[in-house]
Order: structure tokens, then C-alpha cells, then sequence
């Protein structure tokens, strides 16, 4: 087995190294979902975690870790007799981003339960991680329905696995643990909240941190265990101190006081629900208890709320997460009295011990993982804007976005096999059952009408003598579901001077914003193409962050002339690359412009000709028409036509409109 990076030497990321020890005192706090650009130790610091947390006993042979103390009555191993237990180290279990249902959270073998009437039960990772740590990585390009199993187990502490009737469910407690780099997709808002804290990390601009990240990076990999040797001790401190903390956390008082704080700060900040008020509530105690003392503080309420406020704020993956810092103090202030940030009891023993870190809620020191404060100091704005274009003839400056409104639904026709989503109908592992054949591969999904009518003819041949049904293996029948995929929605704008009167541009682009916001909201991957002056370029390759569409869309300037042929062929290009990448991903192109085409020789004749390239290969396409004035020359209608699609007008694509809009993009599927 590999040497683990040591956690104490892990340099800066204060914030992140307390929420994850936090969670290690108190486990009901709720998991931390760590959000950051890649190479900022994400993975390091939670892997290294694993190595400080108190050896767990369990039942000797038991799978699912029952703890001899107080074993699972419902254990499928079970029942558990009083008897000699082991130890063993905590485990940290990993839930790779492709997995399926089955390997999560465990098999049922549908054929022994249906012949034979027994539980026959593979555990899964969930029954794995029980009383240790379950980590994904990338857990925002994790599948909806497995994010939701994940979540609905980590809240309950159990797991259950239901098959036509056939039951199981055993414990599954355990650190949730999730990091995600927001470029590649957001989480649903719903599913952020679930997580008890967040942070958010960078990489230290201070060059004397990079230069001791790296030290030390090249030490670990030159010599791993020579390299933990040198940190043995602050681990061990790190160690003792966890455990005394868990030990203390029975006898931390939250009082009224410290409760009023946590109900005025979450009011405050208009936080959905009361999750977040219990989770401060618990934080706030662990952030006690690791500092050694037995009375919750008002800086344990304000370190409390930096960690699990900031992700239960945003309305849209538009909104940049953070916490203004200046309204939390007024906050804890006007509803703590004299107690305010920084008040009575914080500073006169910090850290008795000397164990790590001590008082000021418990902010993680340099002898718990690197000097100091760390990367807190210099952290970049989430979601800036994209790189500045080069001048043109004719460039205005960019103008701001309308506000967004909810959009009619634009779906690819046809019934595709794509990823999981909400926008178009798909054949999926989870909808509504639509049919039967035969499993290709592993049975996950019993269609037991269709098993018995397989079965029913050969009852008599298998000398059938008793009530059971005799099953054979090639009875067996999977259930065909239809259910919703998420689709490649390209958007290509049009920004050139035929564009660029300000209120127009606005309005434009508060219709691609909606459009935007409505591919979060049903998980679909997006891609920004814009033409202007003499030339298309992309600029936003096909992403799951529509948060970066988004910070494009607002730098992006206006003028010079409409190559609305070479906006035309650079998406096509766009397309067929991504079609080799993922086939089963079908696009929707969005076409955003008045329809005119000047510059060069024929433009209206090449953009027509560029246009029935999407015709051709059956690509769905819709044209959101720009054109304003009392007179119209329809030429957004010729393009649509063209590309094999439908014109909606600005005012057709909203919701509350009037006008009609067929949901279905006129054209072939993919």
C-alpha cells in the first residue's frame, strides 16, 4: 500500500483542512463538498484525512463494518451475538464518476430471489464507506440519480436496495466527502444544500507558498515514507486531539445566546429552510469542542456560518458563492449583544494543549498542515469574464445582459440514448417502464410480468410439481424505461454591427442568459460560437459550466460586419468534433441573430449553402430572431428554413408569451 501525503503537510488551505477536520470530530455535521481550480490539493487533503481517524471496531466476518457495541438489528449479516470484535483501521472509499446504481449501493441477485426466495445481497461502496469515508471526486459530473442515492443515504445513515418487491437495507454512516471543479458544471442547488459546509480553494499567489508546495511535493515523491516519517509526530498530535475532541462533544453547551445568533445570521442571508440552521448549530459545537472548550462562542457561530452559508445562498449558477463578511459581523452583533466576533472567552487559552489549532473558532495553524494563513489571502473572483477580443473596425464596448426569464421548452425530437437530463425523451435506466426484452449483460431492472409470461409455457417441461414458478435464466426480462437526456445546446451569436444598438444587444443577451439558465436547470452541456467583423471563433468550447457561458456572454462586444457563413461552418465543425467524442449526446443548435450576411462575395448565398449542412446531417435547430423595426424582411425565417428548423421571435421564446411555440425543434433527430 502507498504512503499517504501527510495532512499537516499539507500547505495552507486553512479553510478546507478545518472543514475536514470538523467532520471528523462530529459526523453529523454533514460532509464537505470542496469546490476549486485543479492542482490545489483537493484530493491530497482528503485522502490524507483518512489517516487520522480513530481506528474503528467491528464484527469479525461481517461486511457491513456492524460496530460489536452496537450492531445493526437489521444487518443482512445478521444477527449479530455479543462475542470477540477486531480493529481496524477507517476506510476511505472512492466512487468513481462512472459507476452505476448496482455498485453503489449494492446488488440483488434477481434470479436467486425469484426462484428461490432468498436475499442473496452484494454489498456496494455505500455498505464499504459505513463508519469510515466516502469520497467522489468530480462529484459534479456525477449522475443526478446516483447523487441523489448518495445524499438520501448520507441524511438517513442507511441504505436500501428495493427489487419488485424484494428488500434490503443496511447502515451506511459514514463522511461525505465531494470536490468539484466549478469550470466543469454546477451541482443543483438542491443537492449543495445537502452538503453540511463548503470551501472554496485556490492556488497561494504568494510566491514563498508555491515555493514550499513544491518542496514538498518533490520530498513526498522522492522519498514517500522517508517524507511521512518527518510529519509522524504533528500527525500524532493532530490524532490525540480528534479524539478528544469527540470525547469533549457530548459536554459542549450551546446556549441560547449562541442559538439566537444562528437564527438571526441564517435569517439574515435568506437561507431556504432550517438545514442550515441545524448544520451552524452542529458546526459551531465541533468548532468548540476542537478547541477544547465546553461553551459555544460567537466566533464558533461566525466561522460556523463562513463554512456552511456561503452554498445556500445562490438562486442561479449565475450567483458567484461567498459571504459578505461586513453584514455577518453587523448580524452577530446586533442579535449577540456584547458578544460579538472576537468577544469574552476566545483568546485566553487558545490552544491549552498545543495539540494544533486552537481558539478564533478553531481556524486550523502553521503546525497543522504549512505556515500560516495560507491560500486564504489571495483567492481569485469565481466566474470571471472571458478573455478580452481583439479591436475591430467598428467595436463597441459590451453591453450588459436583460434579466433573465423563465424560456418555453426547446427539446430534440426523437427518442435519443444520451446522458441523463431533463430536456429531450430518451431511453434511460430510470422514467416511466415502456417495455420489456431480454438484459443485455447484468439484470438491473426486473420487468416481472414479462418474466412470468416468458416462464408460464415451459412449466409443465420443467416437471413443475409445487406453487413456485420455475425461472430460468433466459426468462428473465429487463424493463425498458423512457425518462429525459440532456443534450449539447450550442449556442451561435450573432455580434456583429446589425446587432449593436445598445438596447438591442441588452435584450439579446438576456435571451441567451434565459437560455442558459433553463441548459442548467435540465443538465445539459453548452457551447458559445459568435461571428463578427470577418471571421467566427468559438468561444466557449462545449462545457457543463453554463456559469462560464455566462461570463463569455457578458465580455462579448459588438460591430463590424455579419459572417454569418463562417458563424454557420465553425458550428458545424464545433458539432462533429463533439459528435466523436460523445455520439450518444444529441445537439441543439440556437442560432441568435436578424439573419443578415454582408462581407464578401455571395454571403447570403454562402450562409444558405453553410445552413443546409445542418439540414443534411438532421441536426435540430432553432433561430431566435433578433430583428426589430416596423419593418421586417424575414430573413431569419429563410435561414431557419434552411437549416431545417424553426424562427421564434424574442418574444415568443418566453413562457408567460402568447404567442404559440412548438416545443419540438422542426427537424431530423441526430
Amino acid at each position: 500500500m502507498s504512503t499517504p501525503f501527510p495532512f499537516t503537510a499539507v500547505v495552507g488551505q486553512d479553510d478546507l483542512r478545518l472543514a475536514l477536520l470538523l467532520n471528523a470530530v462530529s459526523p453529523a455535521v454533514g460532509g464537505v463538498l470542496v469546490r476549486g481550480e485543479k492542482g490545489t490539493a483537493k484530493s491530497t487533503a482528503v485522502r490524507a484525512l483518512t489517516a487520522l481517524l480513530p481506528a474503528v471496531d467491528v464484527v469479525p466476518g461481517c461486511r457491513f463494518s456492524c460496530d460489536p457495541a452496537r450492531p445493526d438489528p437489521g444487518c443482512p449479516d445478521g444477527p449479530h451475538e455479543p462475542g470477540p470484535f477486531e480493529s481496524r483501521a477507517a476506510r476511505m472509499v472512492e466512487l468513481p464518476v462512472g459507476a452505476s446504481e448496482d455498485r453503489l449501493v449494492g446488488a440483488l441477485d434477481i434470479e436467486r430471489a425469484l426462484a428461490e426466495g432468498v436475499k442473496a445481497f452484494e454489498p456496494g461502496l455505500l455498505a464499504g464507506a459505513h463508519r469510515g469515508i466516502l469520497y467522489v471526486d468530480e462529484v459534479n459530473l456525477l449522475h443526478d440519480h446516483l447523487v441523489d442515492l448518495l445524499l438520501d443515504a448520507a441524511a438517513m445513515g442507511a441504505s436500501y436496495v428495493e427489487r419488485e418487491g424484494v428488500s434490503v437495507r443496511h447502515a451506511a454512516r459514514f463522511l461525505l466527502v465531494g470536490t468539484m471543479n466549478p469550470e466543469e458544471g454546477e451541482l443543483r442547488p438542491q443537492l449543495l444544500d445537502r452538503f453540511g459546509l463548503t470551501v472554496e480553494v485556490a492556488a497561494s499567489r504568494e510566491p514563498d507558498l508555491r515555493v514550499e508546495v513544491v518542496r514538498r511535493r518533490l520530498a513526498y515523491d522522492d522519498d514517500p515514507a522517508a517524507f511521512a516519517a518527518r510529519w509522524a509526530e504533528e500527525e500524532a498530535a493532530v490524532r490525540r486531539r480528534i479524539v478528544a475532541a469527540r470525547e469533549l462533544l457530548p459536554s459542549v453547551r450551546l446556549g441560547d445566546g449562541a442559538l439566537r445568533q444562528i437564527a438571526a445570521t441564517c435569517a439574515a442571508f435568506e437561507v431556504d429552510g432550517m438545514r442550515a440552521d441545524i448544520v451552524m448549530a452542529r458546526t459551531a459545537t465541533a468548532l468548540a469542542a476542537w478547541a477544547g472548550r465546553t461553551d459555544v462562542l460567537a466566533e464558533d457561530v461566525r466561522q460556523a456560518a463562513l463554512l456552511a452559508l456561503p452554498h445556500r445562498r445562490r438562486r442561479n449558477p449565475f450567483d458567484a458563492p461567498g459571504l459578505d463578511e461586513d453584514k455577518l459581523d453587523e448580524t452577530l452583533e446586533e442579535s449577540g449583544g456584547s458578544e460579538g466576533p472576537g468577544g469574552s472567552g476566545g483568546d485566553d487559552d487558545p490552544d491549552p494543549d498545543g495539540g494544533g489549532p486552537g481558539g478564533g473558532g478553531g481556524q486550523p495553524g502553521p503546525e497543522d498542515g504549512g505556515p500560516g494563513d495560507g491560500d486564504a489571502a489571495a483567492r481569485p473572483e469565481a466566474g470571471e469574464g472571458g478573455e478580452p477580443r481583439p479591436s475591430g473596425a467598428g467595436e463597441q464596448s459590451p453591453v450588459r445582459a436583460a434579466e433573465p426569464f423563465r424560456t418555453k421548452v426547446l427539446s430534440v425530437p426523437g427518442l435519443g440514448e444520451g446522458a441523463a437530463g431533463r430536456r429531450s425523451r430518451a431511453r434511460t435506466r430510470h422514467g416511466r417502464t415502456t417495455g420489456a426484452r431480454r438484459p443485455r449483460g447484468t439484470l438491473t431492472e426486473l420487468h416481472l410480468s414479462a418474466t412470468v409470461r416468458a416462464a408460464a409455457p415451459h412449466q409443465r417441461a420443467r416437471g413443475r410439481s409445487g406453487p413456485g414458478l420455475v425461472v430460468r435464466r433466459d426468462d428473465l426480462r429487463q424493463a425498458t424505461r423512457e425518462g429525459r437526456e440532456g443534450n449539447l445546446v450550442l449556442f451561435l451569436v450573432d455580434a456583429s454591427g446589425s446587432m449593436a444598438a445598445r438596447q438591442r444587444m441588452s435584450a439579446v443577451k438576456g435571451a441567451v442568459l434565459s437560455l442558459l439558465l433553463d441548459a442548467y436547470q435540465r443538465r445539459d452541456k453548452v457551447g458559445l460560437v459568435t461571428f463578427r467583423g470577418t471571421s467566427a471563433e468559438v468561444a466557449l468550447p462545449p462545457t457543463s459550466s453554463v456559469d462560464a457561458a455566462a461570463a463569455r456572454l457578458e465580455s462579448l462586444p459588438t460591430g463590424g460586419r455579419t459572417p454569418l457563413a463562417a458563424g454557420l461552418l465553425r458550428a458545424h465543425e464545433v458539432l462533429r468534433v463533439e459528435r466523436l467524442r460523445d455520439a450518444a449526446r444529441r445537439p441543439l443548435l440556437v442560432v441568435v441573430t436578424d439573419g443578415r450576411a454582408t462581407g464578401g462575395p455571395e454571403p447570403v448565398a454562402l450562409a444558405s449553402r453553410a445552413a443546409r449542412l445542418f439540414a443534411a446531417g438532421g441536426t435540430a435547430c432553432v433561430v431566435v430572431d433578433c430583428e426589430a423595426g416596423p419593418v421586417r424582411l424575414g430573413l431569419a425565417g429563410r435561414l431557419a428554413a434552411d437549416l431545417g428548423g424553426t424562427a421564434v421571435t424574442l418574444e415568443e421564446l418566453r413562457a408567460d408569451s402568447i404567442a404559440g411555440l412548438v416545443k419540438d425543434v422542426r427537424g431530423r433527430a441526430a
